[in-house]
């Protein structure tokens, strides 16, 4: 959507008159938490920039650069955003320069929805729009909507199905009457990252078990894996390059930590059993209900921990260009997995810069990611050596090849709930919630089986004074094998926080470092969906199959603020406390007009206000919720009691933009001069029975529809 008057501004507007009393009559705003099937907005101008199998050049070959399904993470390079790198030194950062009526764009593309082909079955809903353009294009022969599939056919569809995902590089222009964005199919350097060996990334920092081969079979350089998969947010880094976030992997070549159930409880005789040294199976799955591993090329088998990690995006690099280190003589070039991260199901990743959106002059690089899932946790990557003004893109880059890795504790959070504050007085009372007043209190764990400074978080009843490196050794510490080495470590950190009783998190999404916050102190705000499943551990980090439900559908956003806000790197704790909870409406006949649940992607404004879109699927609450963009209020001047307040907004969401039903609003992003923001409209009608979306097309027979799934929007 896009404005000729920033869009933060007009929003914060419309607030400040809400908050007064003061609000035009008539102006729907918030807009109404209502269903329907078309993009709503506060009244900006909006139109689709691209959408699922469009062309992003002049070609309309089947094997053309297209753009992917369902599209997550945005963003945006304004044309010429780096004029000032004097010498090749990193200067401006693309969150901030550049222009704002041309660029270029990266869109990830996160996974094809509904049923796919299999022998004994047809697919369905997104699959079978794929299903019948590869037909339309002569590229599959069969009928696509039998339920009988040759395996030759099977095969043809999943290579076709790995060209879907990953991410779209292209080039976008605003016309400057209309104000519309389009797609530039005539620039040079449009790209296609997939899932295929075309694209070709290292993983620096985790050494794979064994060497990983092309789509031909061929062995492929050493650490260097073919394909990026599950991509869902990312982040931008200030020297302009993409990570984007390998998450939900284990559903293409299998899980490579399968001792957990998905309610949290641990299975014996997956390797991970007391006894022993935790001993781990990267040979792909090749059953149906993996989406790639089923194939029957074995050469286009995937060993499990390929995927799983935080991937760095060279963008203006060809996809098959891996990356090859200054630290080891190389040019700083290509597309890297950041193994010094480990892997987890990663969401995002976030920078810690200064006000001016750069990198913190003389100190180690700070990457903050999170990890969606049920129990998942926060993790910040520190450097071992600082930037320092005047280095090189490539020389910025080596400074990731080498650091230490944290995890959050979030110490004191109620195991039941996981967004409170354990009350010992009141155990089952439902906690304390956490707020700036009276916050949290955590801690920052190095994740190295050699830490012989922190205390692991369950030693208290496993062993007081057991440190961290020796709780992950001992082969019956909580119930769970060793963990010996540090790349086992790196490959399971999921079940490495959880031997040690790391606090366990409502699935953190999207986490986002925000140096100009309303408070004046730099923070990183967190996305909590929801957590409606048992937790690992019991209040004390131990290991118990008796933890109950959480009972979080609804999701919230929580601040955290480090003990040294405007260095990071230095901070070895935090505070934490919560800034809005959501909630849903007892019926869909509730005049709710600040209901909204599930947050997802958050996105931070260049004068540090907080936007955020939210996945919360009408089908899982009973149509009673619109999934939205919200602006969430911390101005203090709203605040009850403040002067001039008649309805305090402090700590509200509203609700300006409006996605299609049963979709997710995903990607939030503003141009540099914040006019523009762009959002992705991700799957609206999966549910294709129930909500049988047809937006942005117009067709008389949705149930038939070819389900185009549109993708990147702008607005007024």
């Amino acid at each position: 959507m896009t404005s000729r008057t920033p869009i933060p501004e007009i929003v914060k507007k419309m607030v400040d008159d809400y908050a007064k009393g003061q609000l035009a009559e008539g102006v729907e705003f918030p807009l109404d938490n209502k269903i329907t099937d078309t993009v709503r907005t506060i009244g900006f101008r909006h139109n689709v920039v691209a959408k699922w199998l469009d062309p992003l050049t002049t070609s309309d070959a089947v094997d053309a650069p297209r753009f992917g399904a369902n599209c997550d993470f945005i963003a945006f390079f304004g044309d010429d955003w780096n004029a000032d790198w004097e010498s090749g030194a990193v200067n401006s950062s693309p969150m901030n320069a550049g222009s704002s009526r041309s660029g270029w764009v990266w869109v990830n593309h996160e996974y094809i929805s509904n049923a796919y082909p299999t022998p004994e079955s047809a697919p369905t809903g997104q699959h079978m729009t794929l299903a019948r353009f590869l037909s339309k294009k002569g590229t599959l022969e069969n009928d696509v909507t039998a339920d009988v599939w040759d395996q030759a056919d099977v095969d043809t569809y999943i290579e076709w199905h790995k060209k879907q995902v990953g991410g779209a590089w292209f080039r976008i222009v605003q016309d400057p009457l209309s104000l519309k964005w389009s797609v530039d199919p005539e620039a040079e350097g449009v790209a296609r990252f997939d899932a295929t060996s075309d694209t070709k990334v290292r993983v620096v920092g985790y050494n794979i078990q064994r060497i990983a081969q092309d789509d031909r079979g061929a062995d492929l350089p050493e650490n260097v894996v073919p394909g990026i998969a599950g991509d869902c947010s990312g982040g931008l880094s200030p020297w302009g390059t993409v990570v984007t976030a390998e998450e939900n992997v284990q559903s293409y070549y299998g899980d490579l930590e399968t001792a957990w159930s998905s309610s949290n409880r641990f299975k014996a005789g997956e390797g991970f059993d007391p006894g022993a040294n935790v001993t781990l199976n990267v040979e792909p799955q090749s059953t149906d209900s993996q989406r790639f591993g089923r194939t029957s090329d074995v050469n286009k088998r995937r060993d499990r921990d390929n995927y799983g990690f935080l991937v760095e995006i060279d963008p203006t690099q060809d996809p098959s260009k891996f990356y090859n280190s200054a630290n080891s003589g190389g040019d700083g070039l290509g597309h890297r997995k950041i193994g010094t991260m480990g892997r987890v199901r990663w969401e995002n990743a976030t920078f810690a810069v200064g006000a001016d959106w750069k990198l913190i002059p003389n100190k180690p690089v700070v990457i903050y990611g999170a990890n969606d899932r049920r129990s998942g946790r926060i993790y910040k990557f520190v450097s071992s050596q600082p930037y320092t003004p005047g280095m090189t893109r490539a020389q910025v880059r080596a400074l990731l090849d080498d650091g230490d890795l944290y995890v959050a504790h979030f110490a004191g959070l109620d195991h039941q709930t996981g967004i409170t504050l354990y009350d010992a007085s009141n155990p089952t009372g439902g906690g304390i919630v956490p707020t700036v007043e009276a916050p949290g209190q955590g801690r920052w764990i190095k994740m190295s089986v050699t830490n012989t400074e922190d205390d692991a978080p369950n030693a208290p009843a496993l062993g007081a004074g057991t440190k961290v490196g020796a709780a992950l050794r001992d082969q019956n510490w909580n119930g769970i094998g060793g963990i010996p080495d540090e790349n086992t470590l790196k490959a399971i950190l999921f079940t490495a926080c959880n031997k040690l009783g790391v606090a366990e998190l409502n699935r953190p999404e999207d986490l986002e470092y925000n140096p100009k916050d309303p408070s004046g102190t730099p923070r990183v705000y967190v996305a909590f969906t929801n957590h409606t499943r048992p937790a690992a551990n019991n209040q004390d980090g131990v290991m118990d199959e008796n933890t109950p439900s959480r009972t979080d559908r609804d999701g919230s956003i929580f601040a955290m603020q480090e003990v040294s806000p405007f260095a990071p790197s230095d901070s070895k704790t935090f505070i934490y406390f919560r800034v809005w909870k959501g909630y849903t409406p007892a019926s869909e006949e509730d005049a709710e007009p600040f209901a909204a649940g599930d947050p997802d992607n958050l996105a931070i404004g260049v004068n540090g206000e907080v936007f955020f879109g939210t996945d919360g699927n009408p089908g899982s609450t009973g149509r009673t919720r619109a999934d939205a963009i919200y602006y969430l209020d911390l101005d203090p001047a709203h605040k009850e009691g403040a002067e001039g307040i008649v309805n305090p907004t402090y700590g509200q969401a509203f609700r300006f933009i409006a996605s299609p039903g049963d979709s997710e609003a995903t990607g939030p992003w503003f141009t540099p001069d914040q006019k523009t923001l762009f959002f992705n409209v991700q799957h609206p009608g999966s549910n294709y029975v129930e909500s049988p979306s047809t937006w942005p097309q117009e067709r008389t027979r949705p149930a038939i529809l070819p389900r185009t799934i549109p993708v990147l929007k702008d607005g007024e």
